[in-house]
C-alpha cells in the first residue's frame, strides 16, 4: 500500500473533528484540498432515553436473541438504504491509511469528499461495504494531501469502502435524513451497545439488556454517573476491545502446533479478557452500578501494635528543626519523612503522623486499617493532599478508628468518593474536602463523625450515607454539591446529604449549614412504603416551619430513622430544602 511520505506539521488538539483543512502548507505544487461541507448533524444525539430505547427494542431488534442482532440490524440498514442508493458523503478513515508518519492525535481522521452508490451485500450490517469515487470539487480536511494520492489509496481498494465510514452531507434531498440516521442507528449500536460476547452466551432477553445499555450510555451523558466514573468506563471498555483484537491476531499468527510458551500466552491474554468482560458487565448491571464500588479492593492486613509496644510520632515535612517539635514530650519517639506515602507505610495502630505545609500526594491514603490519627500543622488551606488522577480512591479507611485533621483534601480524578468509610469510624475535624466526583461516602455498618468542616464540589451529595450506617456532622458547610451538567432536572436531586434506608442510617446532624446545592439539602431514599408510610412529596422550608401537618411528618420519618436535626442552617438549595421520596 502507497503512503505519503510528506512532513505532516502538529496540528492544535482544538482542530480536532473540525471539517476545515487542518493543513494548509503543501510542499509542491498542487491542487488544494477545498473544506469539506458540513455532514449531517448525529440525529442520536436529539433523542431521549426512552425515544432510543423504542428505537432499538421495539422497531430495530424486536425482541430478538442476542445471536440475531447482527441480521436484525442488517436487515434494518438493508431497508433504508433501498430509499437512495447514490449520494455524497465524507469518507473518514485511519490516518495510517495514508501517512506512514504523523504525530499520534494531531490527526484525529482524514476525510475525503465522495460520490457512493450504495448496493449493500447480504452480510453483516457492521461489514457493508459501497462503491465510493473523490466528488468534485475536490475536498479534504488536509488541505494539502495529494489527489493523486487519494486516487491511488481509492483503487488500491478497488474504490471498496465500509459503508460506516461514509457520512452523508447536507444540503441533499430529504431521503438522505433517513439514510444517515439509519447509519448513525447501526453505529451506535456496534460503537456503544454490541458486546462480543452477546451472542457466546444464552441471554433470555437480550433487547432488556440493550435497555440497561441505553440507560448506562444516557446515565454517562447527561453526568448522572460522575465524569471520572463515566471516563474509567470508556476506558475499560476500549481497552476490552483492543485486547480482544491482540487475542486475535496473536493466535492467527501461530503455527498449527503451538509451543508450550505460546499456549501459556494466550491464555494470560484470555483470562486477562475474561476479568475486563465481568468487570463491564458489573457497570452494565443496574443494580451492582447503583450500590458500587466500581473496582475490587486491594486488601491490605492490619499491622496492629508494634511488638515493643510503643507508638511514633511520624514527621512530614522536608526538613524538620526543633522549632517544629518543641510542643512533643520528651520521651516522643519520632521518624522524620519528607513522603508522605512513606510515613503511612510505616505507619502501626497508634501513630500519629504530623504534616507540615506543602502539597502531597498519597496513594496509602486508599489503604487505612490501622488506627491511626493524621494532623495537619497550621493553616488547613496550607496543608493540601491532592489524590493521583489515574488511581480509583483517594482516601478509603477499614480501620476501628482513624482520624484527620485540619486538612485540605483536593480530589483529581479518582473514580469513587473523596472519602469511603467501608468498614470501622473515621473522624473528619476541621477539614475542607474539594470533590470533583461523589463526596464523601459511609458504607453499610461503617460510621463517620464530621466536624468542623467544609464540603463542597461534589458531583452527587456531599455526604451520601448507605443503609445500616452512622453518621454525626456538627459545625460543617456542604455547599455546590450535586454539579451533574445535565439538562434533565428530575436528575438534579441530590444535594447536601443523601441517605438512603432500608436498614436506615443513624443520622445526627447539628449546626451545620447546608446551601446553593444544585438538588436538595437533604434527601431521604427509602426503597419501599412498608418501612415507614410517606407519600412521595418534597418538603421545602416553607412548609417544614409553617404547615402542622408537614410537621408531623417530617417528625414522624426523624423517628423511625434515627434521624436528628437541631439548629441547621439549610437554604438556597435549588430544588429545595428536605426531600422524602420512596423510590
Amino acid at each position: 500500500m502507497p503512503h505519503a511520505t510528506s512532513k505532516l506539521v502538529h496540528l492544535p488538539l482544538e482542530w480536532q473533528g473540525r471539517e476545515e483543512p487542518l493543513l494548509s502548507a503543501p510542499e509542491e505544487d498542487a491542487e488544494e484540498a477545498q473544506p469539506l461541507p458540513a455532514v449531517f448533524a448525529s440525529p442520536m444525539r436529539g433523542m431521549w432515553r426512552d425515544e432510543k430505547v423504542a428505537l432499538y427494542c421495539d422497531q430495530v431488534l424486536l425482541g430478538c436473541k442476542a445471536e440475531d442482532a447482527d441480521e436484525a440490524m442488517s436487515k434494518y440498514l438493508s431497508e433504508k438504504l433501498k430509499i437512495k442508493d447514490k449520494w455524497l458523503g465524507v469518507w473518514k478513515t485511519n490516518p495510517e491509511l495514508f501517512f506512514v508518519k504523523y504525530e499520534e492525535m494531531s490527526i484525529p481522521y482524514v476525510g475525503i469528499l465522495v460520490e457512493v452508490t450504495c448496493k449493500p451485500q447480504p452480510n453483516s450490517s457492521s461489514c457493508f461495504k459501497v462503491t465510493v469515487s473523490v466528488a468534485e470539487p475536490f475536498s479534504s480536511n488536509i488541505a494539502n494531501i495529494p489527489r493523486d494520492l487519494v486516487d491511488e489509496i481509492l483503487e488500491e481498494l478497488e474504490h471498496s469502502v465500509p459503508l460506516l465510514e461514509v457520512y452523508p452531507v447536507e444540503g441533499q434531498d430529504a431521503n438522505i435524513h433517513d439514510v444517515a440516521l439509519a447509519l448513525e442507528v447501526v453505529r451506535f449500536f456496534y460503537d456503544f451497545l454490541w458486546r462480543d460476547w452477546d451472542d457466546e452466551e444464552s441471554c433470555e432477553n437480550y433487547t432488556a439488556l440493550i435497555e440497561e445499555r441505553i440507560n448506562l450510555w444516557c446515565d454517562i451523558q447527561d453526568g448522572t454517573i460522575p465524569g471520572p466514573i463515566a471516563q474509567r468506563f470508556k476506558k475499560t471498555l476500549e481497552k476490552y476491545k483492543n485486547k480482544r483484537v491482540e487475542l486475535i491476531e496473536y493466535q492467527s499468527n501461530i503455527k498449527e502446533d503451538p509451543s508450550a510458551a505460546e499456549a501459556v500466552e494466550c491464555w494470560k491474554k484470555y483470562y486477562e479478557i475474561v476479568m475486563l468482560c465481568g468487570l463491564l458487565k458489573m457497570w452494565e448491571d443496574l443494580r451492582l452500578r447503583v450500590h458500587g464500588p466500581f473496582f475490587p479492593r486491594i486488601l491490605r492486613r492490619r499491622k496492629g501494635k508494634r511488638d515493643f509496644g510503643k507508638t511514633i510520632t511520624h514527621i512530614v515535612a522536608k526538613v524538620m528543626t526543633t522549632e517544629m517539635v518543641k510542643d512533643l514530650s520528651s520521651d516522643t519517639l519520632l521518624q522524620q519523612h519528607d513522603d508522605l506515602d512513606l510515613a503511612l507505610d510505616s505507619c502501626y495502630s497508634g501513630d500519629t503522623v504530623v504534616i507540615f505545609p506543602g502539597e502531597y500526594h498519597a496513594a496509602n491514603l486508599a489503604l487505612l486499617t490501622d488506627d491511626i490519627i493524621i494532623k495537619g500543622v497550621g493553616k488547613r488551606e496550607e496543608i493540601m493532599i491532592t489524590s493521583e488522577p489515574s488511581h480509583d480512591s483517594f482516601v478509603v479507611s477499614k480501620a476501628d478508628n482513624v482520624k484527620l485533621m485540619h486538612l485540605s483534601l483536593i480530589q483529581q480524578g479518582t473514580v469513587d468518593g473523596i472519602v469511603v468509610v467501608e468498614s470501622g469510624h473515621m473522624t473528619l475535624e476541621n477539614c475542607v474536602l474539594k470533590c470533583e466526583g461523589t463526596g464523601v461516602c459511609v458504607l453499610t455498618g461503617a460510621a463517620l463523625t464530621i466536624t468542623d468542616s467544609e464540603i463542597t464540589g461534589a458531583q452527587g451529595a456531599g455526604v451520601e450515607l448507605y443503609p445500616g450506617s452512622i453518621a454525626i456532622l456538627e459545625r460543617n458547610e456542604i455547599h455546590h454539591c450535586n454539579n451533574l451538567r445535565t439538562s434533565d432536572s428530575s436528575k438534579s436531586t441530590l444535594g447536601g446529604v443523601n441517605m438512603k434506608v432500608l436498614p436506615a442510617p443513624k443520622l445526627k446532624m447539628t449546626n451545620n449549614h447546608i446551601y446553593n446545592n444544585n438538588g436538595y439539602g437533604v434527601s431521604i431514599l427509602q426503597p419501599t412504603e412498608q418501612f415507614f408510610i410517606v407519600a412521595e412529596q418534597t418538603l421545602n422550608k416553607g412548609a417544614a416551619s409553617g404547615d402542622k401537618k408537614d410537621d408531623k411528618m417530617l417528625s414522624k420519618v426523624m423517628q423511625n430513622l434515627n434521624l436528628e436535626m437541631n439548629n441547621n442552617k439549610i437554604e438556597a438549595n435549588l430544588k429545595g430544602d428536605i426531600r422524602i421520596v420512596t423510590s
